[in-house]
Protein backbone atom coordinates (compact mmCIF):
# COMPACT_ATOMS: atom_id res chain seq x y z
CA UNK A 1 0.00 0.00 0.00
CA UNK A 2 1.29 3.16 -0.44
CA UNK A 3 1.79 5.92 2.24
CA UNK A 4 0.73 8.20 0.06
CA UNK A 5 -3.01 8.05 -1.36
CA UNK A 6 -3.03 9.09 -5.12
CA UNK A 7 -6.02 9.82 -7.24
CA UNK A 8 -6.93 7.24 -9.53
CA UNK A 9 -4.41 4.96 -8.19
CA UNK A 10 -5.88 1.07 -8.16
CA UNK A 11 -5.06 -0.42 -4.69
CA UNK A 12 -5.95 -3.73 -3.48
CA UNK A 13 -7.18 -3.57 0.17
CA UNK A 14 -8.39 -7.24 0.77
CA UNK A 15 -8.66 -10.50 -0.83
CA UNK A 16 -12.21 -9.09 -2.23
CA UNK A 17 -12.01 -5.07 -2.65
CA UNK A 18 -9.86 -2.36 -4.02
CA UNK A 19 -9.37 1.32 -3.95
CA UNK A 20 -9.43 4.08 -6.02
CA UNK A 21 -9.60 7.84 -4.81
CA UNK A 22 -11.12 10.63 -6.30
CA UNK A 23 -9.48 14.00 -6.88
CA UNK A 24 -11.35 15.83 -5.06
CA UNK A 25 -8.77 16.75 -1.89
CA UNK A 26 -10.31 19.34 0.32
CA UNK A 27 -10.84 20.65 4.09
CA UNK A 28 -13.92 17.99 4.30
CA UNK A 29 -12.65 15.39 2.01
CA UNK A 30 -8.90 15.01 3.16
CA UNK A 31 -7.16 13.17 0.07
CA UNK A 32 -10.02 12.66 -1.49
CA UNK A 33 -13.33 10.34 -1.67
CA UNK A 34 -12.35 6.74 -1.62
CA UNK A 35 -14.52 4.83 -4.45
CA UNK A 36 -14.06 0.36 -3.27
CA UNK A 37 -14.56 -2.27 -6.05
CA UNK A 38 -16.01 -5.19 -4.35
CA UNK A 39 -15.29 -8.71 -6.25
CA UNK A 40 -13.47 -9.66 -9.45
CA UNK A 41 -15.87 -11.81 -12.02
CA UNK A 42 -18.89 -9.33 -11.02
CA UNK A 43 -18.21 -5.51 -9.56
CA UNK A 44 -19.90 -3.86 -6.84
CA UNK A 45 -18.85 -0.21 -7.07
CA UNK A 46 -19.47 1.47 -3.58
CA UNK A 47 -19.69 4.91 -3.12
CA UNK A 48 -18.83 6.02 -7.04
CA UNK A 49 -17.50 9.84 -5.95
CA UNK A 50 -17.96 12.90 -7.30
CA UNK A 51 -18.84 13.32 -11.21
CA UNK A 52 -15.00 14.02 -11.86
CA UNK A 53 -14.64 12.55 -15.42
CA UNK A 54 -10.86 11.33 -14.42
CA UNK A 55 -12.10 9.63 -11.61
CA UNK A 56 -15.29 8.29 -13.65
CA UNK A 57 -12.81 6.77 -16.38
CA UNK A 58 -10.21 5.59 -13.66
CA UNK A 59 -13.67 3.42 -12.21
CA UNK A 60 -14.81 2.17 -15.50
CA UNK A 61 -10.71 1.22 -16.76
CA UNK A 62 -10.33 -1.31 -13.59
CA UNK A 63 -14.03 -2.95 -13.94
CA UNK A 64 -13.79 -3.61 -17.69
CA UNK A 65 -16.82 -4.81 -18.59
CA UNK A 66 -17.82 -6.25 -15.47
CA UNK A 67 -19.18 -3.32 -13.60
CA UNK A 68 -22.86 -4.90 -12.31
CA UNK A 69 -23.94 -2.42 -9.36
CA UNK A 70 -23.48 0.66 -7.96
CA UNK A 71 -24.11 1.75 -4.47
CA UNK A 72 -23.74 4.14 -1.99
CA UNK A 73 -23.33 5.21 1.69
CA UNK A 74 -25.07 8.25 1.69
CA UNK A 75 -25.83 10.84 -0.47
CA UNK A 76 -23.71 14.15 0.20
CA UNK A 77 -22.05 15.48 -3.05
CA UNK A 78 -18.73 14.15 -2.76
CA UNK A 79 -20.01 10.34 -2.62
CA UNK A 80 -22.51 9.90 -5.11
CA UNK A 81 -22.75 11.68 -8.27
CA UNK A 82 -20.64 9.23 -10.19
CA UNK A 83 -23.28 7.11 -10.57
CA UNK A 84 -25.38 8.80 -12.84
CA UNK A 85 -22.18 8.16 -15.66
CA UNK A 86 -21.19 5.29 -14.51
CA UNK A 87 -24.81 3.71 -14.51
CA UNK A 88 -25.19 5.17 -18.48
CA UNK A 89 -21.64 3.60 -19.25
CA UNK A 90 -22.18 0.15 -18.06
CA UNK A 91 -25.77 -0.57 -17.23
CA UNK A 92 -25.09 -1.16 -13.74
CA UNK A 93 -27.41 -1.20 -11.12
CA UNK A 94 -28.10 1.96 -8.44
CA UNK A 95 -28.77 0.69 -4.95
CA UNK A 96 -28.56 2.93 -1.68
CA UNK A 97 -31.20 4.80 0.58
CA UNK A 98 -32.19 8.53 -0.24
CA UNK A 99 -33.74 11.07 2.18
CA UNK A 100 -37.23 12.44 1.68
CA UNK A 101 -36.10 15.69 1.78
CA UNK A 102 -32.53 17.67 0.78
CA UNK A 103 -31.49 19.56 3.08
CA UNK A 104 -29.50 21.41 0.57
CA UNK A 105 -26.35 18.99 1.26
CA UNK A 106 -27.48 15.98 -0.44
CA UNK A 107 -27.34 14.49 -4.07
CA UNK A 108 -30.20 14.55 -6.14
CA UNK A 109 -29.11 12.96 -8.83
CA UNK A 110 -29.02 9.68 -7.04
CA UNK A 111 -31.97 7.62 -7.77
CA UNK A 112 -31.51 3.83 -6.83
CA UNK A 113 -33.84 0.94 -7.90
CA UNK A 114 -33.33 -1.16 -4.79
CA UNK A 115 -32.85 0.52 -0.94
CA UNK A 116 -31.23 -1.06 2.03
CA UNK A 117 -32.91 -2.40 5.32
CA UNK A 118 -30.49 -2.66 8.44
CA UNK A 119 -28.90 -5.94 8.80
CA UNK A 120 -29.82 -6.92 5.48
CA UNK A 121 -27.67 -8.89 3.86
CA UNK A 122 -27.45 -9.34 -0.39
CA UNK A 123 -25.22 -12.33 -1.70
CA UNK A 124 -23.40 -12.44 -4.74
CA UNK A 125 -21.79 -15.39 -6.19
CA UNK A 126 -18.13 -13.93 -4.74
CA UNK A 127 -19.15 -12.01 -1.77
CA UNK A 128 -21.96 -11.36 1.17
CA UNK A 129 -22.61 -7.53 1.97
CA UNK A 130 -24.49 -6.61 4.77
CA UNK A 131 -26.18 -3.73 4.82
CA UNK A 132 -25.57 -1.33 8.33
CA UNK A 133 -27.92 1.41 8.84
CA UNK A 134 -25.87 3.82 10.77
CA UNK A 135 -27.82 7.39 10.97
CA UNK A 136 -25.40 10.32 12.41
CA UNK A 137 -23.75 12.19 9.67
CA UNK A 138 -27.05 11.79 7.90
CA UNK A 139 -29.80 9.81 8.45
CA UNK A 140 -29.52 7.85 5.19
CA UNK A 141 -26.21 6.55 6.07
CA UNK A 142 -25.17 3.13 5.48
CA UNK A 143 -21.94 1.23 5.99
CA UNK A 144 -21.33 -2.42 4.16
CA UNK A 145 -20.14 -5.02 5.92
CA UNK A 146 -18.06 -7.69 3.17
CA UNK A 147 -18.32 -10.36 5.84
CA UNK A 148 -15.77 -12.40 3.70
CA UNK A 149 -13.11 -10.61 4.55
CA UNK A 150 -14.25 -8.29 7.77
CA UNK A 151 -14.27 -5.93 6.02
CA UNK A 152 -16.57 -2.49 7.11
CA UNK A 153 -17.12 0.05 4.14
CA UNK A 154 -17.74 2.73 6.94
CA UNK A 155 -18.38 6.22 4.16
CA UNK A 156 -18.41 9.45 6.37
CA UNK A 157 -19.31 7.16 9.63
CA UNK A 158 -15.60 6.71 10.50
CA UNK A 159 -13.08 8.71 8.61
CA UNK A 160 -9.07 8.01 8.70
CA UNK A 161 -7.25 11.30 10.72
CA UNK A 162 -10.18 13.60 10.52
CA UNK A 163 -13.51 13.78 12.51
CA UNK A 164 -16.65 13.31 11.29
CA UNK A 165 -18.71 16.30 10.87
CA UNK A 166 -22.43 16.45 12.02
CA UNK A 167 -24.82 18.59 10.81
CA UNK A 168 -28.37 18.84 11.75
CA UNK A 169 -31.23 18.22 11.31
CA UNK A 170 -30.35 15.34 9.09
CA UNK A 171 -27.35 14.71 11.27
CA UNK A 172 -27.62 13.63 14.52
CA UNK A 173 -25.39 13.65 17.55
CA UNK A 174 -26.91 10.97 19.80
CA UNK A 175 -27.81 8.85 16.49
CA UNK A 176 -24.02 8.56 15.84
CA UNK A 177 -23.39 7.41 18.92
CA UNK A 178 -25.30 4.71 18.84
CA UNK A 179 -24.32 3.53 15.58
CA UNK A 180 -21.12 3.69 16.25
CA UNK A 181 -21.81 1.20 19.43
CA UNK A 182 -23.53 -0.66 17.72
CA UNK A 183 -20.36 -1.68 15.26
CA UNK A 184 -18.92 -3.09 18.26
CA UNK A 185 -21.60 -6.12 17.98
CA UNK A 186 -19.95 -6.96 14.25
CA UNK A 187 -17.01 -8.93 13.20
CA UNK A 188 -15.07 -6.50 11.99
CA UNK A 189 -11.07 -7.31 10.89
CA UNK A 190 -10.18 -3.72 9.17
CA UNK A 191 -12.44 -0.70 8.58
CA UNK A 192 -12.22 1.12 5.05
CA UNK A 193 -13.22 4.71 4.95
CA UNK A 194 -14.74 7.17 2.94
CA UNK A 195 -11.66 9.07 3.13
CA UNK A 196 -8.10 7.71 4.33
CA UNK A 197 -6.49 4.58 4.86
CA UNK A 198 -7.51 1.44 6.05
CA UNK A 199 -7.74 0.87 9.63
CA UNK A 200 -6.38 -1.98 10.85
CA UNK A 201 -7.49 -1.67 14.62
CA UNK A 202 -11.63 -1.34 14.34
CA UNK A 203 -12.88 -1.80 17.89
CA UNK A 204 -9.82 0.13 19.05
CA UNK A 205 -10.36 3.29 16.66
CA UNK A 206 -14.87 2.97 17.25
CA UNK A 207 -13.90 3.09 20.88
CA UNK A 208 -11.60 5.65 20.78
CA UNK A 209 -14.42 8.18 18.33
CA UNK A 210 -17.16 7.35 21.36
CA UNK A 211 -14.61 9.00 23.46
CA UNK A 212 -14.14 11.35 22.06
CA UNK A 213 -17.51 12.31 21.55
CA UNK A 214 -18.20 11.95 25.07
CA UNK A 215 -15.35 13.98 26.13
CA UNK A 216 -16.38 17.18 24.06
CA UNK A 217 -19.81 16.25 25.48
CA UNK A 218 -18.44 16.26 29.07
CA UNK A 219 -16.73 19.53 28.07
CA UNK A 220 -19.61 21.39 26.58
CA UNK A 221 -21.49 20.39 29.96
CA UNK A 222 -18.89 21.90 32.18
CA UNK A 223 -18.59 25.01 30.12
CA UNK A 224 -22.71 25.79 30.25
CA UNK A 225 -22.04 25.25 33.84
CA UNK A 226 -19.54 28.02 34.01
CA UNK A 227 -20.72 30.60 31.46
CA UNK A 228 -24.91 30.36 32.13
CA UNK A 229 -26.72 31.37 29.54
CA UNK A 230 -24.50 32.00 26.32
CA UNK A 231 -24.86 32.05 22.88
CA UNK A 232 -23.33 28.71 20.04
CA UNK A 233 -20.54 31.10 19.10
CA UNK A 234 -19.41 31.98 22.30
CA UNK A 235 -20.10 28.31 23.64
CA UNK A 236 -17.46 26.81 20.26
CA UNK A 237 -14.64 29.15 21.07
CA UNK A 238 -14.75 27.78 24.72
CA UNK A 239 -15.73 24.10 23.90
CA UNK A 240 -13.13 23.87 20.50
CA UNK A 241 -10.50 25.90 22.17
CA UNK A 242 -8.10 22.78 21.12
CA UNK A 243 -9.23 23.57 17.60
CA UNK A 244 -7.94 25.73 15.01
CA UNK A 245 -10.40 28.42 15.27
CA UNK A 246 -10.46 28.89 11.71
CA UNK A 247 -12.15 25.30 12.09
CA UNK A 248 -14.74 26.91 14.43
CA UNK A 249 -17.18 27.40 11.86
CA UNK A 250 -17.22 23.63 11.31
CA UNK A 251 -17.13 22.93 14.44
CA UNK A 252 -19.92 24.85 15.26
CA UNK A 253 -22.13 22.14 13.13
CA UNK A 254 -21.05 19.57 15.26
CA UNK A 255 -21.81 21.71 18.33
CA UNK A 256 -24.99 22.31 17.57
CA UNK A 257 -25.73 18.56 17.12
CA UNK A 258 -24.35 17.98 20.52
CA UNK A 259 -26.34 20.23 22.08
CA UNK A 260 -29.81 19.08 20.82
CA UNK A 261 -29.02 15.62 21.78
CA UNK A 262 -28.42 17.23 25.62
CA UNK A 263 -31.62 18.68 24.59
CA UNK A 264 -33.39 15.30 23.53
CA UNK A 265 -32.26 14.36 27.14
CA UNK A 266 -33.61 17.38 28.66
CA UNK A 267 -30.00 18.32 30.05
CA UNK A 268 -30.38 21.31 27.99
CA UNK A 269 -32.75 24.14 26.46
CA UNK A 270 -32.40 27.12 24.62
CA UNK A 271 -34.17 30.51 24.70
CA UNK A 272 -34.13 31.85 21.05
CA UNK A 273 -30.38 32.09 20.47
CA UNK A 274 -29.05 31.15 23.48
CA UNK A 275 -28.32 27.94 25.30
CA UNK A 276 -28.68 26.93 29.39
CA UNK A 277 -28.43 23.72 31.12
CA UNK A 278 -31.70 22.57 32.54
CA UNK A 279 -32.55 22.61 36.23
Amino acid sequence: MSKTIVPGEVIQVSGRVRRITAPNPGLMTGPGTNTYLVGDDEIAVIDPGPAEPAHIEAILAACGDKLRWILATHTHPDHSPAAVALAEASGAVVMGNTLSQNDGFQDDSFAPVKSFAHDECWVTKEFTLRALHTPGHVNNHLCFLIEEDGLLLTGDHIMQGSTVVIIPPHGDMKDYIQSLTLLLDYPLRALAPGHGHIIDDPVAQIEGIIKHRLGRESKLLATLQKTGVIDIERLTSYVYDDVDPSLHPVAQHSLLAHLLKLEKELRAARDGDLWHLTG
